[in-house]
Parts: structure tokens; C-alpha cells; sequence
């Protein structure tokens, strides 16, 4: 299963102010930990804040912060509200022809299934339990595609 990019800049930005509990970082200071271009960020930031996950100071000495709905939030249902995909796999080719297995096809269903499956897994943690609280310690992100 694989996460969508949204939805893993989401999940690294938390993390990391997740290990940075008492700080307020920039947008900017988080790109560059995580290894994710700015922008990006700054969208996960806004999504983030507008579901109360984080405080988000603006100005000279502004920054986001993690709040304890943030730390609180279960992973599988923050991945599951971010994967706006329908199915795992497209049924439809690039010309708008769809799949002549469609109607007897099982495997969408399978693969429904097997999603929620990955999500109901990860619904057992929250965004704490995932995190330290120690600020010295990077988070060891490869680099963003």
C-alpha cells in the first residue's frame, strides 16, 4: 500500500513537531528537516491546522506548533481522510476506456478490502506514539520524489 504524497507530508510534518513539542518551527525549518520542497509543506500546514492538529503563529517570530489534537489524532483515520482516491487501482486506460473485466472483476473489491485493512492497522497508533520528545534528534527522512 502506498500512502499518497499529500498524505505523507502531512504525516512527516507531524512527526517532526511531534519531537518538537514545546517549539514552534517554521515552514521553511520543517522543509528542510523532512526534505520536502516548501510548498508542499506549507499545504500540509494549512490542512493541518485547519483540522486543529496545529497552532500556526504568522509573522517575524511565527511558526506551527503540535497541539494535543494533533499528538491525539489515530494515524490509519488522518491517512484514510487524506487518500481521496476511490480505488487502488484505475479501471478506466488513459483514452476513457474502461477495463472489459469491470463488471465480473472481484479484485477492486479485494483491494478495497486490503486498504482498509492497512488503515484499520495504523487506526491502533496515534501521532504520539510515533514521535519522541526529544528535540536534538532528527528524523531520518529520504528524500522526497
Amino acid at each position: 500500500m502506498k500512502l499518497s504524497a499529500f498524505a505523507d507530508v502531512c504525516l512527516r510534518t507531524l512527526m517532526f513537531l511531534g519531537s518538537r513539542r514545546d517549539q514552534q518551527v517554521t515552514t521553511k525549518d520543517i522543509a528542510e528537516a523532512i526534505g520536502v520542497p516548501y510548498n508542499h509543506v506549507a499545504k500540509a500546514i494549512v490542512e493541518l491546522r485547519n483540522r486543529g492538529a496545529l497552532d500556526v503563529t504568522r509573522g517575524r517570530y511565527g511558526g506551527s506548533q503540535i497541539t494535543n489534537v494533533g499528538l491525539e489524532l489515530r494515524v490509519g483515520a488522518l491517512m484514510r481522510d487524506l487518500d481521496v482516491r476511490e480505488d487502488v487501482v484505475e479501471c478506466v486506460s488513459e483514452a476513457g476506456i474502461p477495463c472489459p473485466l469491470l463488471a465480473t472483476c472481484k479484485l477492486r473489491g479485494a483491494l478495497r478490502r486490503a486498504r482498509e485493512a492497512f488503515y484499520a492497522e495504523l487506526d491502533a497508533l496515534r501521532v504520539q506514539d510515533l514521535t519522541s520528545q526529544q528535540g536534538s534528534t532528527s528524523l531520518p527522512f529520504p528524500l522526497f520524489p
